[in-house]
């Protein structure tokens, strides 16, 4: 079993920033993929940034420029920087995990870490 901790989200100007970051902790052979997804109030749950196992990068239209996906392999941990922050930036943010077993590939997700951004 694999549990994921995430933390790092808050109560923020806009303007201001935020780290947050996921870690994964337990049964673990690999880690592929690592995540971040948010889930606005009244809105579906959307990918902001992800990075592979190698370290390659991919943002939503709406995360390019203000967010920074980053990953410690050797701590299992995924960061998302997040600059300038804007109010429509308000969601729980979400980390996903895709670990690498022996037996194949697994998905995880976090329990979700509240950003509010006031105006």
């Amino acid at each position: 079993q694999v549990h994921l901790v995430e933390s790092g989200g808050g109560l923020v100007q806009a303007g201001g920033s935020l780290r947050l970051s996921c870690a994964a902790s337990g049964s673990i052979f690999s880690i592929d993929a690592m995540d971040w997804y948010r889930q606005a109030p009244g809105k579906q749950r959307e990918l902001v940034a992800g990075i592979t196992g190698g370290g390659l990068t991919n943002y939503a239209d709406s995360a390019k420029g203000r967010f920074t996906i980053s990953r410690d392999s050797a701590k299992n941990t995924v960061y998302l920087q997040i600059d300038r922050l804007k109010p429509e930036d308000t969601a729980v943010y979400y980390c996903n995990v895709i670990v690498e077993q022996a037996w194949g590939r697994e998905e995880y997700w976090g329990q979700g870490t509240q950003v509010t951004v006031s105006s």
